[in-house]
């Protein structure tokens, strides 16, 4: 989270100067990035019997 809040906060108040499309884009990172965690988190073994619970 910490690395989201820092990509966001430095695009806008620092790289926006030198390039907007570039603090675009490094936005658009940092709201990509806490979705993928969460489905990296939660996937479930191989083995894993979920469907006996």
């Amino acid at each position: 989270m910490g690395t989201c809040l820092t990509l966001f906060v430095l695009s806008w108040a620092v790289i926006r100067f030198v390039s907007v499309p570039a603090a675009v884009a490094m936005s658009v990172v940092a709201m990509v990035i806490p979705p993928v965690a969460a489905i990296v988190a939660n996937r479930r073994d191989p083995g894993e019997r979920w469907f006996d619970e």
